[in-house]
Formats: structure tokens, sequence, C-alpha cells
């Protein structure tokens, strides 16, 4: 396997190597992006393996990288990735890529009953190779990035060619191609959230457990974390964690005294953000009882006996064909499909196909089987 690269850091360098990309029949793709470091994440680079070339694409350095949208938009070029969703979803927040004939070879292995599916150990066990992560959680934005790092960003790609080809053959002689083909046109359709959903405390974890004022105090909280992210030009985490947030909220300190004692900051936290802290708990407080906010409780309606009857005998029938086929079973068929199934209830294939969630590939290896199951109760 070649292990020298070109890195393409130019207009020019990038409309040189274009008739290459829209001529190949497979391009192996993969990403770093900067989500550790900056508070609006972005792709720092893209690795391009086609035609036994290994490109690094620097897209802070290329002014403009629209002419690579109609190679990833072109149905008749297979683009491979390696657990494509966040690279999907990135591609077309930061540049407006729609990616078309993805392959997915994670997913290609999981189908394939690996209980280990990431690309380090798939690479070993099919190749022999290695990949060194002593640079994963290194900082992409940097300028100049050393030699070392960009020839470590080129190795995620450099097997992606191969590896697809054997996983779909295996695939194709197990009767699994069209399952994962499917899977992998609907992992073409996601896109990354757009803003930030308010009020904040909805996707934050334990938020459920506060009361209408700890809630008032924890969203003072995460607006203050998210303003001061954006102007420090941090991630999150990197400006105050969420356990802290939490406790915050639950403690609801009145004092500078008071925020110190409950040892919930570092020294330089409280010295930093403090003050302003404690400001916004105070406006928490003040709030009246009417303007407070509430969390809101998903009611889980009730399962019926003769549901849990039905998800029951479909779970027990479908763990079995699971162990007969080597794939986990809740790849096969997830709880809340199971569930809706059973609630459906459906008897007959036309009744199948009203169900939006059940993939093609799901009805033709499980319709009969759980129509049967459920028919018989």
């Amino acid at each position: 396997m070649d292990s020298t690269y070109t890195l393409i850091e130019t207009q020019e360098d990038l409309q040189g190597i274009l008739p290459l990309l829209e001529n190949a029949d497979r391009i192996g793709v993969d990403l770093e992006a900067d989500s550790m470091f900056h508070f609006k994440e972005k792709v720092c680079l893209i690795q391009l393996t086609a035609e036994n070339c290994n490109f690094v694409l620097d897209p802070l350095c290329i002014p403009d990288l629209s002419p690579l949208g109609p190679v990833f938009a072109d149905a008749s070029v297979r683009k491979i990735f390696h657990g494509a969703d966040y690279d999907v979803r990135s591609l077309f927040r930061d540049f407006g890529f729609e990616v078309q004939n993805l392959w997915d070879t994670e997913l290609a292995t999981r189908f394939l009953g690996y209980r280990t599916s990431g690309l380090d150990a798939v690479l070993k066990n099919r190749f022999g190779a290695s990949l060194d992560k002593k640079y994963q959680k290194k900082d992409w934005s940097q300028r100049p990035l050393s030699p070392e790092m960009i020839a470590y960003a080129s190795e995620d790609t450099r097997y992606l060619i191969p590896l697809s080809e054997q996983l779909e053959e295996e695939l194709a002689a197990r009767g699994r191609l069209e399952w994962v083909a499917e899977e992998c046109r609907i992992l073409q359709e996601v896109r990354a959230a757009e803003g930030e959903e308010r009020p904040l405390f909805l996707r934050f974890k334990g938020a459920g457990r506060l009361d209408g004022r700890g809630l008032a105090v924890l969203e003072a909280l995460l607006e203050f974390r998210l303003d001061m992210a954006e102007k420090k030009d941090k991630p999150l985490f990197k400006v105050l964690g969420g356990e802290a947030l939490l406790r915050l909220g639950q403690l609801r300190p009145r004092t500078m005294e008071a925020v110190k004692s409950s040892r919930v900051l570092s020294p330089r936290q409280l010295s930093m953000y403090g003050p302003a802290l404690l400001q916004c708990i105070h406006g928490a407080l003040a709030l009246p009882e009417a303007a407070l906010p509430v969390y809101p409780k998903t009611r889980v309606p009730r399962i019926k006996p003769l549901v849990s009857m039905r998800i029951k005998a479909m779970k027990d029938w479908r763990d079995a064909l699971a162990e007969k086929l080597d794939m986990d079973p809740a790849l096969l068929c997830n709880k809340a499909l199971l569930t809706r199934l059973a609630q459906r209830n459906p008897l007959s294939m036309e009744a199948l196909e009203t169900i939006p969630e059940m993939r093609n590939w799901q009805k033709e290896i499980l319709g009969e089987g759980f129509l049967q199951v459920l028919a018989s109760l």
C-alpha cells in the first residue's frame, strides 16, 4: 500500500486533481475537524484516496472548495467513508456538499457481524495495518500542520477502497449487500442541527431533576456559558463543565463565599466567572413564580399487557434469527421498532408497508416471521 500523499493547499492544486477524482470509480473520504478546540467546529482537512493516489486537502488555505461539490454529488462515483454520519453532516454544513453513492464500511462490518467495528480494529484484522492515534485529539485548525500530522491524517483513507471491495463481496455472498445499500442511502440525507434550541436546558442531561427555580438558574448559567464560549472561541465544556452548572442549579448559592465553599468551580474559574455567575443566579432567583420554566415531562404511555406480550414474542423470534445470521439483534430490529410493530399489530405485508420506520430490507427478512408471530397471538 502506497504510503505517500500529496498536500493540496491552493486553488490550482485542487483544479489539478479534479480530473482524477471525476473519473474515479471509488474515492475514500475522511475529515479532520476542530470540535475539541473551538466554539463552532469546522472541517480542517479533507482526506481523499482515488486510483492509488492519496490527497490531503486543506480547506483553510484553499479559497474555493465548490469544485469538489459535483464530485460528491456524482452518483457514478462511490464515496467510501468509515462511520459517515458526522462527515456527511459536516460536509453539508461547511460547504453545502451533498453526498451521492455513499458507502459506509463501518456499517458494512456491522452487517457482517463484526463486534468491533472501529477502523483501527478492522484494518488490523483485514490488512495487518495499525493506525497510530497519537494525533487524534490534536487541534487540526492550527497552521502550519507538521508533516507528521498530515501523514497521520492521510492514513485513514489509504485502505478504504480495498476494504470496501472486500466487504461488498462478502455482503453479496451472504445476500446482505442491498441491506447496507439502503442504510447508506438513508445516511446520505443526514444534516447537522441548525442553531441552539431554546430553552437550553432541554438538551442538558440532568435538568429534569430540577424544580422550576433550579431550571431558571440553570438556564441563566447555560446562556452565560454559551455567550462566553462564543466570545472566547472555545467549546462549551472548556468554559464550564456541565456537572458544575447542574450543581449550581441545585445549590443556588447567593454569595461569593457560598459559591467558593461549594467547591463546584476551580480557583481559576471562580476568579474568571464567579461574579458573573452569581449575577445570573440572582437574576433567576428574582423571577416571579409565574415566569419559572417547566420541564416538559414526557409521560411514557403505559404499555398494555397484550402489547408487552407481542414485544416479547417478536423479540424472542428476532433474537433467534440474529443468532442464526450472526448479527447484533438491535441492528436487525431495535426496541423502538419492536414497540411500534407491537402497537400497530400489522397482520399483512400491506399493513407493514404503512410503518415508515421499517426498512425495506427488514420487511424482506423479518416481515413474514413477525406476521406469523403476531397472528399466533
